[in-house]
């Protein structure tokens, strides 16, 4: 009795972990060529400019060798290059994953499969983050440059990738929940582009400009807390990449904003509460017109 109560359940957990949705994207996003041709030459403009960078460093010192903090600056410029390639990439690979369907008139025939929303959803959305992390780990050998010359840890490299996975999963998500809700992919990609453009730079602009207009009020830093400002600088994933690689600017901003909140925290639970809601409009709204699978 407990045996096959053991084989029930383990069949159980195999058809649940069972997508084809997501081994059908993968595979075709996989064995396309263009996907390899971009990652090849992702990875060759991300070593010219490594080789370039210890070249022009180099040559400009007049010293002969790359020290530690030459090679701590190559790694920031590094990550944000990683940064930006995440913000813009991510909406174009999820921002078009059900309006396509739509578009191709097959949308109606992968809901009338035994998957049910979230798997769908689920499936289009892993897929494209799959490609993204291929797209990071096929970088790590030019990050290898930066171990080589000292200057940065690997727990500094491993939190970065952290926040990039956490960025991408946010990213991705509304990319969905605007491809299902909207039909046409191009009002999608727009609506989604915008999104990533607002949390990466018009937050940053709001928080200058309360904690300036703050500062031109009183004549020097916050003297009460400002938990608008400092809000939309927790949630701008330039800033929270900005206090990963140079710490002095948590400090700043809590100078700035007079509260001491870890920006890393509420960055976390800010994306991973969006990130779930998300999804979840997403999956509510993909048979908005079909009655409900039970």
């Amino acid at each position: 009795m407990y045996l096959w109560k053991l084989r029930r359940g383990r069949s159980k957990l195999k058809q649940a972990l069972n997508n084809p949705v997501l081994i059908k994207e993968i595979k075709l996003r996989f064995r396309s060529l263009k996907s390899f041709t971009g990652i090849l030459f992702y990875l060759i403009a991300m070593s010219i400019f490594v080789f370039g960078f210890i070249l022009l460093t180099t040559s400009f010192t007049g010293t002969g060798y790359f020290r530690p903090e030459e090679s701590f600056f190559m790694f920031v410029m590094l990550t944000y290059i990683q940064l930006g390639l995440i913000l813009f990439i991510t909406p174009g690979l999820t921002a078009g994953a059900i309006s396509s369907e739509r578009e191709k008139q097959t949308l109606n025939i992968l809901l009338t499969t035994s998957q049910t929303s979230f798997q769908i959803i689920i499936g289009k959305l892993s897929s494209s983050i799959a490609f993204l992390l291929l797209l990071l780990v096929a970088g790590l050998p030019v990050y290898s440059f930066v171990f080589l010359f000292g200057g940065v840890s690997p727990g500094q490299l491993g939190l970065i990738f952290l926040f990039f996975f956490l960025t991408m999963m946010a990213i991705g998500s509304i990319g969905i929940m605007y491809s299902t809700i909207i039909r046409k992919t191009i009002v999608s990609m727009i609506a989604t582009y915008g999104t990533m453009i607002f949390f990466a730079g018009v937050t940053g602009f709001i928080y200058l400009v309360l904690t300036g207009m703050n500062s031109m009020a009183t004549g020097a830093l916050a003297t009460s807390p400002q938990p608008i400002a400092h809000f939309f600088a927790t949630i701008n994933p330039v800033v929270l990449m900005l206090n990963l690689t140079m710490s002095s600017s948590e400090s700043f901003i809590g100078q700035t904003t007079n509260i001491n909140f870890p920006i890393w925290a509420g960055y976390a639970i800010f994306y991973v509460l969006l990130t779930v809601l998300a999804i979840f409009i997403a999956v509510r709204k993909l048979r908005v017109n079909m009655k409900k699978s039970k």
